[in-house]
């Protein structure tokens, strides 16, 4: 890693020269190594290495970014001659820069990120092959659709002619699989898989492999519905989706422009007062935290929804000097960014919360999209389990849900069932009533 921060010392040196007022740089390398299984033979075995320079530089307002995978003193310096060419090109934006010095991160927290576990190819293969055992093992499975293992390690370093300067290293395994239950015209697909920065924190590959082949299999002879108004449950494997909407709709490159649905929302209760939703960069072993924001800015765990009211937007330097307001440290390289996202969990679990309702929609999958974050009107293809008599009765399938975001934020209930399995995640939600156009 010191040589990366000093190849990036020495770019920002070569900007200054070349005449950039600003610049910043970040290189990294990395290795990634994959393997892919389709019933019980090697179907695709990746290992790549990769190292790369991204560099950013002012002339006045006037920025540009180039990137380069060759590092050696010449094709640097043609890298950063041209980066400074194109930004003497381009239009000032009276936005733009880098954070005064007073403002950026004097402490960085170990968030143990990095994990020094030594995997091998062979355990990659062997995970995944038993991950896909298991799932062929599962009653109504009948074929793969494949299995795989995976690991990262990369290392980045960056610096700025504001004085930042950080140096890190960041480690991520993952498990999956893919079966298919049923023959010809009746088959059904499901999976399931994990990711984490530990390998040895991965789930075990007996819980993915039936988890996977399970689902399939209860997936077998669905139906579809009648159109209709039914109220609707969103399983939490898909959920989170509905906290990526929400981080759409208030990213402060969207306010500024006008685009967003929730523009004029600041300080309003979108959610009932049982909705919290965090922003926690600090969490340990977390798949995406951070111990600054990509600006340097320094981070801290914020509510995102506080008890159902909307009480910042997410702004990097450019959104908040746009908007006149103070940048929030979720700062990203190409605009407002979060980290480890989570909704908080309610105090009912799922099966209470359909018991409530007895007849309704738990959606377990979403296929394509029509979402509008300028009105929040929303449509999706969906697939999932009939309720009835408080209990999930039937497969459906081939159905599309639709409403508005706004009222389906004040209507949502958070049950009692979050679990952090990825970066961005969810318990399942009740939603009230909405739309179903089937048969």
């Amino acid at each position: 890693m010191t040589e990366l921060l000093s190849i990036a010392k020495n770019i920002l040196a070569l900007a200054k020269k070349e005449g950039a007022t600003d610049a910043d740089a970040i290189v990294a390398d990395g290795s990634d190594r994959s393997i892919t299984i389709r019933n019980g033979e090697i179907e695709n075995l990746e290992q790549a290495e990769a190292r790369e320079a991204t560099v950013r530089v002012f002339v006045g307002k006037s920025s540009a970014t180039m990137s380069g995978s060759v590092l050696s003193p010449d094709a640097l310096e043609r890298l950063v001659s041209r980066a400074v060419a194109m930004a003497r090109l381009a239009p000032p934006d009276p936005f733009a820069g880098l954070a005064d010095p007073s403002q950026l991160a004097t402490s960085f927290p170990d968030l143990d990120v990095a994990s020094d576990e030594v995997i091998s190819t062979d355990q990659l293969r062997e995970r995944a092959l038993e991950t896909e055992r298991i799932a062929l093992s599962v009653k109504g499975v009948t074929r793969s659709n494949g299995a795989g293992a995976s690991s990262y390690s990369g290392h980045s370093a960056i610096a700025a002619t504001n004085g930042y300067e950080r140096v890190a290293h960041r480690t991520s395994f993952g498990n999956s699989v893919s079966v298919i239950a049923g023959e010809g015209t009746a088959m059904q697909r499901d999976f399931d898989g994990h990711a984490a920065v530990y390998w040895s924190d991965l789930e075990p590959v007996e819980k993915i492999g039936r988890t996977a082949g399970e689902r399939a299999a209860r997936r077998l002879n669905p139906r579809k519905m009648p159109s209709q108004t039914v109220p609707v449950i969103f399983d939490r494997r898909i959920a989170a989706s509905l906290v990526g909407h929400l981080l759409g709709g208030i990213n402060g490159a969207a306010i500024a422009r006008g685009t967003s649905f929730l523009k004029n929302d600041l300080g309003a209760a979108l959610f009932s007062p049982a909705v919290t939703i965090i922003d926690d960069p600090l969490r340990k072993r977390g798949l995406a935290s951070r111990s600054a924001d990509g600006e340097g800015l320094p981070v801290r765990r914020r509510a995102v929804i506080d008890k159902g009211v909307l009480p910042n937007w997410i702004l990097d330097l450019r959104s908040a000097r746009q908007l006149g307001l103070e940048p929030t440290g979720q700062g990203g390289r190409g605009g407002p960014s979060t980290s480890n996202v989570h909704m908080e969990a309610g105090n009912r679990s799922p099966q209470e919360m359909m018991k409530d309702i007895g007849t309704g929609f738990l959606i377990t999958e979403f296929i394509g999209s029509s979402i509008n974050m300028v009105t929040g009107d929303y449509s999706r293809g969906a697939s999932g389990y009939w309720i009835e008599n408080g209990e999930p009765a039937f497969p459906v399938s081939e159905t599309t849900i639709a409403g508005n975001l706004r009222s389906m934020f004040r209507a949502l209930e958070p049950a009692n069932d979050l679990v952090f399995r990825s970066s961005s995640v969810a318990p399942s939600c009740l939603l009230g009533e909405m739309t179903l156009a089937g048969r």
